[in-house]
């Protein structure tokens, strides 16, 4: 196959994808790529501002790139801070890599979704994959009309784009990066570190979350699926499990018995609050064989192991 080339590769989310790519397909077969590179990335990196039509593109011929996985954008929480240049880098964005796609001849595309479609009119519980989208913030706006456009590029043109909708995303490899949901992770690194935890959110805010290993094997598994299995070219439903942040720090407290949360909700409590509690990704599930592997108990357990190995090296 071609090279992959991953735009946001040093996100939450793209530091985990690039690796687990390269154990897949080999390091020349993948590009990772961002704004500035921190010193993680071996094998092939280039700088790209994804915002640069033209770059893009010269990345893509000199590497005759053939699948792209676009995952810069800014995220809930920090969006609502700059409303319309969130909406303006979310959309410019992906309109250059879907149209450096369709002429430069990449066979792929993955554009990454989120439960941030969703919005006040949405069923709360095992929300379904055909709901009303009515978002609440420009991030969600941004996604619900991306979606639109993944559509669009695969009925016109046949552009292979495919798109989950991602849950709160939680991982030990990366600090939360702006998103509503991402006191999940750093309440572990509080726990670990043994100090009091404050949350933005109320104690019973329920909200869908998935584990980055479970969230890694469902984009892979996506993009690898037999192009005739892929029904929604839209954006496939996601889920791992839902909890609270009171449930949350009650299984922490089994393993720091004297771990300690108090409850000061912002902003995002409001954003939070028009979202699901829970999601039905049974499309998921029928049509490319999804199946998450953590809950919330198995989840914690591993999030406390590994974080645990790194507040060691840290002393």
């Amino acid at each position: 196959m071609g090279r992959i080339l991953i735009i946001g590769a040093g996100g939450q989310l793209g530091t985990v994808l690039t690796n687990q790519l390269k154990e897949w397909y080999g390091e020349d077969q993948v590009i990772a790529s961002d704004l500035r590179n921190n010193g993680s990335f071996t094998g092939h990196f280039e700088l790209i501002d994804a915002t640069d039509y033209q770059r893009i593109e010269e990345v893509v011929q000199q590497y005759q790139v053939e699948e792209i996985y676009h995952l810069a954008a800014i995220l809930s929480a920090n969006g609502e801070k700059n409303p319309l240049g969130t909406w303006d880098m979310n959309m410019k964005t992906l309109f250059n890599v879907l149209e450096v796609s369709r002429l430069n001849g990449v066979k792929k595309v993955f554009y990454p979704s989120s439960i941030a479609v969703f919005g006040s009119e949405v069923v709360k519980q095992n929300t379904p994959q055909a709901s009303f989208l009515n978002p609440s913030t420009v991030y969600g706006m941004s996604k619900a009309a991306g979606e639109n456009w993944a559509q669009y590029y695969f009925q016109k043109y046949g552009l292979d784009v495919r798109s989950l909708r991602y849950p709160g995303v939680i991982g030990y490899q990366s600090l939360p990066g702006g998103g509503t949901t991402d006191y999940a992770v750093d309440i572990f690194h509080r726990a670990v570190e043994g100090t009091h935890y404050t949350c933005f959110l109320e104690a019973d805010t329920t909200l869908p979350m998935i584990y980055m290993e479970d969230a890694i094997r469902a984009t892979i598994a996506l993009m690898q699926a037999p192009a005739e299995s892929i029904k929604t070219r839209m954006s496939y439903n996601l889920a791992g499990m839902s909890f609270s942040p009171k449930e949350i720090a009650a299984v922490i407290q089994k393993t720091y018995p004297d771990f300690t949360i108090s409850y000061a909700p912002d902003f995002r409590q409001q954003i939070a609050s028009s979202w699901p509690q829970s999601i039905d990704d049974s499309p998921a599930r029928s049509d490319w064989g999804w199946k998450p592997m953590y809950d919330l108990e198995s989840m914690a357990a591993d999030m406390i192991k590994q974080l645990k190995k790194e507040y060691i090296l840290f002393e």
